[in-house]
């Protein structure tokens, strides 16, 4: 994988506002956010996709969501944020994976900017 600039901001070559970080991920806020409070989480091992992180392992599936739970929490969007996650080469502006943890929102207004409702059923 070529070096990317979550790899760059995870050896501090490039300035990022961290939220987080431990041994095995890195939260810092969307340059660009979607919403009232946009972070990104990102693992320190450069996997480009989800694809190359090996479907058996669910220590890292596990941590990555135990990450997202307690940096919602601490940001205090605990029970207000959707996870997002762009996976594959065509559809990720940076090849690297990254969790988007996105909330805050106010009175229902957390939509995200492609039509949701066409993955709905009238049910849902």
């Amino acid at each position: 994988m070529s070096d990317s600039v979550f790899s760059k901001i995870i050896r501090r070559e490039i300035p990022a506002t961290v939220r987080f970080e431990d041994d095995d991920f890195i939260v810092i806020n969307d340059l660009y956010p979607k919403a009232p409070v946009h972070v990104l989480i990102i693992p320190k091992e450069p996997y480009a996709t989800l694809e190359e992180v090996d479907f058996d392992n669910d220590l890292f599936y596990a941590k990555l969501l135990k990450t997202a739970r307690r940096v919602a929490k601490d940001l205090g969007i605990a029970d207000n944020y959707k996870l997002f996650m762009n996976v594959g080469r065509q559809v990720q502006d940076v090849h690297h994976v990254h969790l988007h943890l996105m909330g805050g929102y106010v009175s229902g207004k957390g939509h995200f900017d492609f039509n949701e409702s066409a993955t709905r059923t009238p049910d849902s």
